[in-house]
């Protein structure tokens, strides 16, 4: 998997996060996308070759395996991640929408002639996570966390935990009896799932913070125009009284 490529996809909207969505996204390329490329698929590299049972029966060890690692970790982790990292591009179609929709706004008023200075005045302008992008936006970090929580439950039912265990036993067909079998670097292995484990914590609790976030702003903002509306509504009355008396 190319994940430089997915770096630069969603590296981009680190231009319209909050300042909570600019950390996520760097914990997540850093500690987790980072980890995963250079230390951990060499941690599992040797997971199936090295797994050794305490029998020649042919097909054996393959099914024992099979029946304890029916998804590797690698691949589990990489599916996680790209799931997690997908509802972020909703947010850059929107603002790309949004962008080239101002584009055409200001090509009518200009009668269809742009100049460069133009369009780079409209890539400069701050975006504002308010009204529709609010919702793409808020819709967005829910997936995440839906697909965190997701991914972790699966993981701990799949795994029975987190914990490696370095001897497995295993009875199922063509094993002639009940074998053990080993796992290679159980330990090692063992302090990479909870370091990933971790990691995706705190994605999670990030993920959930940025939403009470942008929950209470739009809050905020509604408080607002509600307490200015009164105010102009309490002027217009006192104006009106002023003037029959």
């Amino acid at each position: 998997m190319d994940w430089g490529t997915l770096y630069e996809v969603i590296g981009g909207v680190n231009r319209y996060s909050t300042s909570i969505g600019k950390i996520w996204l760097s914990v997540l390329f850093i500690f987790r996308i980072l980890i995963l490329v250079v230390a951990a698929e060499k941690v599992w590299g040797d997971d199936q070759s090295d797994f050794e049972c305490n029998t020649l029966q042919p097909g054996c060890k393959n099914v024992c395996f099979d029946h304890y690692f029916p998804v590797s970790h690698i691949r589990l982790w990489s599916l996680q991640l790209v799931l997690v990292a997908t509802p972020a591009l909703l947010v850059a179609m929107h603002v790309a929408y949004r962008k080239q929709k101002q584009k055409k706004q200001l090509s009518k008023q200009k009668n269809g002639y742009l100049h460069a200075n133009d369009i780079e005045e409209i890539k400069r302008r701050k975006v504002r996570i308010v009204g529709s992008l609010w919702w793409t936006y808020t819709t967005s970090i829910f997936f995440r966390i839906l697909f965190e929580s997701v991914f972790m439950y699966m993981f701990y039912f799949m795994y029975t935990g987190f914990q490696m265990p370095r001897v497995v036993r295993c009875d199922s067909w063509p094993c002639p009896n009940v074998v053990d079998c080993f796992i290679s670097r159980p330990t090692e292995k063992t302090v990479f799932t909870y370091f990933m484990v971790v990691v995706s914590t705190v994605c999670l609790v990030l993920n959930v913070t940025e939403l009470f976030y942008l929950v209470f702003q739009a809050a905020a903002r509604r408080a607002k125009k509600i307490t200015k509306r009164y105010l102009q509504e309490h002027e217009n009355n006192t104006n009106r009284i002023n003037l029959i008396s």
